[in-house]
């Protein structure tokens, strides 16, 4: 039985392939199709993720820069979204490129 993608899961697809050329890299972080996803991507300054739990409720993304200092994780924190996949992923896609 073939099932068809709301217009929604359609738009969140296509966003998470462009963060993928962007430089995410996703995994499942358990099994099943529909367990949560989440992507990262690191470069010498900072540690983008995102996190998607369900389609339109709990998931965030934020970017902490990498130091090698001893501080706390929250003093790290440069941005942060919550919110739907699309609210998410589409917030992470406007961040500038480090």
């Amino acid at each position: 039985m073939e099932t068809t993608d709301s217009p929604d899961v359609v738009i969140a697809k296509r966003l998470l392939d462009h963060a993928r050329l962007g430089g995410f890299i996703f995994q499942r972080i358990a099994s099943g199709e529909d367990a949560p996803l989440v992507g990262y991507r690191l470069n010498e300054d900072c540690v983008d993720l995102i996190h998607i739990e369900g389609f339109s409720r709990d998931c965030f993304a934020w970017r902490k820069r990498a130091t090698s200092l001893i501080v706390s994780q929250d003093s790290l924190a440069q941005r942060r979204v919550e919110g739907s996949a699309l609210e998410v992923l589409n917030d992470v896609l406007s961040w500038e490129r480090p």
